[in-house]
């Protein structure tokens, strides 16, 4: 919400709007509540539908909400999963048979749920005909300065990173921040 809200220097580019299954107070893993006042009826006009995050990969989302990605994406839409909001999109049958990035920790358990998913386990974020994905937090912003990059040009995109002090566009992939172990050195300190 901040890359298209707050960031945003040019107000009006785009309409962000929130929306969730059963309207209504909203409570995440990490505590935090909002106040949603869309049902799934907003999917049926959106433009670009991003899928934040997801509670569990255990946990199949809603068949209406799954529906509803689908008729989406088949209208023309941009469907977005960032980071286990991948698995959303797995879900719908959305990804089947193209190229994929979720978060590297989950990489096994997708590949294992969804082998028909292309999955790179190295890019920060994916773009496979309308349907974006993404790995963690950092590359969410990466992804979502991607879309505005794709629809408003470079120039744009590189306000909102500044105005949020990140980069731009960043180099590489998820492989440099996996945890690896340093090598033993045989001299002395």
């Amino acid at each position: 919400s901040m890359v298209f809200g707050k960031a945003l220097p040019e107000p009006g580019r785009f309409k962000m709007q929130i929306c969730a299954l059963m309207p209504g107070k909203v409570r995440s893993d990490s505590g935090i509540s909002i106040e949603v006042e869309h049902g799934l009826a907003l999917l049926e006009t959106a433009d670009i539908i991003i899928i934040p995050f997801w509670h569990h990969p255990d946990e199949k989302p809603a068949a209406e909400l799954l529906a509803a990605l689908v008729r989406a994406w088949q209208r023309g839409a941009e469907v977005v999963g960032l980071c286990l909001g991948t698995y959303v999109l797995a879900y719908a049958g959305l990804l089947a048979g193209r190229r994929a990035a979720t978060h590297w920790e989950f990489e096994r358990d997708f590949s294992r749920r969804f082998p028909d998913v292309q999955l790179d386990s190295n890019a920060l974020y994916t773009r496979d005909d309308r349907l974006i994905t993404s790995a963690g937090t950092a590359a969410g912003i990466d992804c979502c300065l991607d879309i505005i990059r794709c629809h408003c040009g470079s120039a744009l995109a590189n306000r909102v990173a500044r105005r949020m002090v990140v980069p731009p566009y960043r180099e590489g992939g998820q492989a440099q921040f996996i945890e690896r172990p340093v090598p033993q050195t045989t001299r002395d300190t």
